[in-house]
């Protein structure tokens, strides 16, 4: 029974204006667990409240508002409802409620934003409260049928239990007199210790459709009459569309029409995608690329490195005593320089929506981790009040961060709104997807560290000057000019801190943005913050004849949990332990979206420099773990991310323009370069952490130190491509 459902759901009017529209659609949240008034689904069966519908049968659809795109967090919030539910899992199915119904009943599902690892930790409570109230209400219902207290009745899957006299009844039976009760006010969650089916390795829900081909990604979406779109946009960012000619390409077979989309880009409609692309590819198009056509990867970084000058300004993100002072009176000094490059998300399925556009209705089908931003660039593409528009969340064919941003989608509806009353299906080439992303954010870093007569630390200076994700992408979320996001995993306090205690300590941010735009990218700056930490934490150490591990436990006395899961990997890895003959190890550890994670790796160099991963183990402490075989999957799964950037992963710019256009020079690591992966879990509970991008930090920098371990060579610019590094 087990399956997701994308629903077709009744909705209720309701108007928004435009204005929202922006930056999502700000409204405030206002979740009902039942009431007096049946709410019912498609399929007419009643609604205990917003997450919970149970069918006659016992059936029980569990109502998902976060995306899924691989990384569990339909599973993991299903198995939280279910919990305190107290249903019968091999009866549950899941679906999307869509981000318009929810809208239209004040946001009943909450956020619909699926980033930043926040799908269960930002929602655990309040799905949790959804299942314990359906919970709490079925079993009043059965009480009221049997006249007797409720305190005297149990529920234990989808079965409610009259103690005393050992009568029963289902889920089914009492669900319609339970969707009309008042929901109770007093809703008391589980102690994670009494946890039966979350903290469970559960079977994922997803998993039979996705390995038979049933899934329905966005991609797949098809509607009668529907033609089929792909566009181009100028290549270079901020330049524009100056002219094309559409006679050229009028005649040629399955042509519609050809649009101009906004003030940049062109697109051609076709009875198929691939007489689309081929038009578009033969039509004349001159772009008035302006003066970003001179910008180059060697002008950002002369821009860049010119940051990295203490003259210069800069926000100041983590301070403590006077770190220039004490460099400067240091009985021992150290510097390096580091940089990071700009990186795609490279998702495998490239960015696409659907859209029907009439007068008085616009409709939207897309793979999207934030259903209202993609509602709310509907509103502003379409001019249509809120009543009359929707978006309908399909699987997300790979996210990590692009499908948050929302320009696909706007550019389906301008599209569809050239041709009224048909649907279009917009569909981005590889080449297109590639030279129009959201980038891992271009940096820089200068580090300095500062010893005594006794070599001891007591000073730390972490320059990082680059780009802003903020200022491209969310402005108003930025604090006087200053980026938070900036500073992951080397804040003071908060959900992304630096593990260590120096008694001077200044990190600081030169903000310079190109003209490349930047985006969330799976561990966002975590990914290079970790790399310049951490790498330069092994360069201290062997500044001063120290060993690395504990080299930083000596500053991690004040940081008990950054101390723990080190500990924890450097046990898993046998430091300190000789390793196999040719072996070499590295460790790192970070701080990230809320979770507390180290990673150590085993590596060997073959006599032409290739390196052989052969052993790769991380450790988390997220708080509270729903699925440990998910965890263990996205710790895999992100050092498959993480080891593909490292070697691979770099954008660079000629004449403005990207000039990585598909995987040809945008490269994956292959099965046969993935090493042993090895998890180690040490949840301590008091606090709810992210899982799928935290372990991406640690990657890279335990693969480094590991290289600087086998070689002596100390690498500070990835991708290891550009060093002549590959995978052996």
């Amino acid at each position: 029974m087990n399956k997701h459902v994308t629903p077709k759901l009744n909705r209720r009017s309701f108007v928004i204006g435009t204005a929202a529209a922006g930056a999502g659609l700000a409204l405030g949240l206002d979740i009902p667990f039942g009431g007096p008034n049946v709410v019912r689904a498609a399929d007419g069966s009643p609604e205990i409240n917003a997450w919970v519908v149970i069918r006659p049968d016992d059936t029980v659809v569990i109502r998902i508002a976060r995306s899924e795109m691989g990384q569990g967090s339909l599973t993991g919030l299903a198995q939280l409802v279910a919990e305190e539910l107290e249903c019968d899992w091999s009866k549950v199915t899941t679906e999307y409620p869509t981000p318009g119904q929810s809208v239209a009943r004040k946001r009943t599902w909450g956020d619909f934003s699926t980033g930043g690892s926040r799908g269960i930790r930002a929602s655990h409570e309040y799905v949790r409260k959804g299942g314990a109230t359906a919970r709490m209400m079925l079993v009043q219902a059965a009480a009221n049928e049997w006249k007797v207290p409720a305190s005297e009745c149990t529920a234990a899957n989808s079965i409610i239990t009259h103690t005393p006299s050992g009568r029963t009844t289902t889920y089914g039976k009492v669900v319609e007199a339970a969707a009309k009760l008042e929901p109770p006010a007093d809703v008391k969650l589980k102690d994670p210790k009494d946890w039966k089916l979350a903290g469970k390795s559960l079977k994922r829900l997803d998993t039979v459709e996705k390995t038979t081909g049933a899934m329905i990604y966005s991609i797949d979406v098809k509607l009668p009459g529907m033609l089929n779109a792909t566009i181009k946009d100028c290549p270079v960012f901020g330049g524009k569309l100056k002219s094309y000619d559409e006679a050229k390409v009028a005649g040629m077979k399955g042509v519609k029409k050809v649009v101009r989309v906004g003030d940049t880009a062109v697109a051609v409609i076709a009875d198929t995608w691939w007489h689309a692309k081929t038009a578009l590819d033969a039509l004349p198009v001159v772009w008035d690329e302006g003066e970003n056509a001179k910008v180059s990867s060697e002008s950002i970084a002369k821009w860049l490195a010119e940051g990295l000058d203490n003259a210069q300004p800069a926000y100041i993100g983590n301070q403590n005593g006077d770190a220039k002072g004490a460099i400067a009176s240091a009985a021992k000094k150290i510097e390096a320089v580091y940089n990071y490059p700009y990186q795609n998300h490279a998702t495998m399925e490239p960015l696409n929506a659907t859209a029907i556009y009439t007068p008085d209705k616009c409709e939207v089908w897309c793979g999207t981790q934030n259903g209202e931003a993609a509602l709310a660039a509907v509103l502003e593409a379409s001019g249509l009040p809120a009543e009359k528009c929707d978006v309908h969340k399909h699987m997300v064919g790979g996210g990590f961060g692009r499908r948050g941003m929302t320009d696909y989608v706007r550019q389906a509806v301008l599209i569809a709104k050239q041709m009224p009353g048909t649907p279009v299906k917009l569909l981005w080439s590889r080449e297109e997807d590639m030279l129009h992303g959201k980038y891992h954010p271009v940096t820089q870093c200068k580090l300095t560290g500062a010893f005594d007569a006794d070599n001891n630390l007591t000073a730390l200076h972490v320059r990082v000057s680059g780009q802003s994700i903020l200022s491209s992408a969310r402005p108003a979320a930025l604090e006087n000019g200053k980026d938070p996001v900036v500073f992951q995993g080397l804040n003071a306090t908060g959900e992304a801190a630096i593990g260590y205690s120096v008694p001077n300590l200044l990190i600081e941010h030169s903000m310079r943005n190109p003209h490349v735009p930047p985006g969330f990218w799976r561990g966002v700056n975590l990914n290079h913050n970790a790399i310049y930490l951490e790498c330069f934490m092994d360069e201290l150490a062997n500044a001063v004849g120290q060993d690395p591990l504990e080299f930083r436990r000596k500053l991690m006395s004040k940081h008990p949990k950054h101390l723990a899961v080190l500990n924890a990997v450097a046990e898993k890895i046998g430091w300190g332990k000789p390793a196999p003959q040719g072996v070499h190890r590295g460790i790192a550890q970070v701080m990230g979206f809320g979770s507390y994670v180290a990673g150590a790796a085993e590596i060997s160099v073959t006599d032409d420099g290739k390196i052989k991963v052969h052993r790769i183990v991380a450790s988390t402490d997220p708080g509270y773990i729903v699925n440990p075989a998910q965890v263990e999957r996205q710790i895999a799964g992100s050092f498959v991310y993480g080891l593909s950037a490292l070697f691979y992963g770099g954008c660079t710019v000629k004449d403005g323009k990207i000039e990585q256009t598909n995987f040809d020079t945008y490269d994956s690591m292959r099965i046969a370069a993935m090493p042993k992966v090895e998890s180690v879990m040490v949840p301590s509970g008091g606090f709810w952490g992210g899982v799928g991008e935290p372990t991406i930090g640690v990657a890279a920098p335990a693969v480094l130190n590991a290289y600087f371990a086998a070689t002596g060579k100390r690498i500070r610019s990835v991708p290891l491509k550009d060093q002549n590094i590959t995978f052996a």
